[in-house]
């Protein structure tokens, strides 16, 4: 049997409201990316509104559409369907949050959610 690592994007926070919005760094990323502009991360906003059209937010949300974002519970909900569709033996993550302490506590979250 092949081993298989999954790469996923994690959006951990403490609360599912707080990892939204600190996703904003990524949505911004990305959507610069379609747009062929700068890549820089930028800081979270409240709203995308105003920053993106509709085609854009669903290719942003199809981009990310293997992404887990929220809460504790949110994510190991996430995690746990991603497991049962893939058959994965590991995950990667990756976590595009703007500030270090953020993307530490979002993996924090994710170590304590190991089976």
């Amino acid at each position: 049997k092949p081993y298989v690592m999954i790469g996923v994007p994690l959006f951990a926070a403490d609360t599912d409201e707080q990892a939204h919005y600190l996703a904003t760094t990524a949505y911004q990323r990305i959507l610069a990316l379609f747009r062929g502009q700068s890549m820089q991360m930028k800081p979270p906003v409240a709203s995308m509104n105003g920053l993106w059209q509709p085609h854009e937010q669903r290719a942003v949300e199809e981009f990310l559409a293997m992404a887990v974002i929220g809460g504790p519970a949110q994510v190991k909900a996430g995690l746990e369907r991603i497991l049962q569709q893939t058959e994965a033996d590991e995950l990667i993550f990756t976590c595009d949050f703007y500030h270090f302490a953020d993307r530490k506590r979002s993996f924090e979250i994710a170590a304590t959610l190991k089976h």
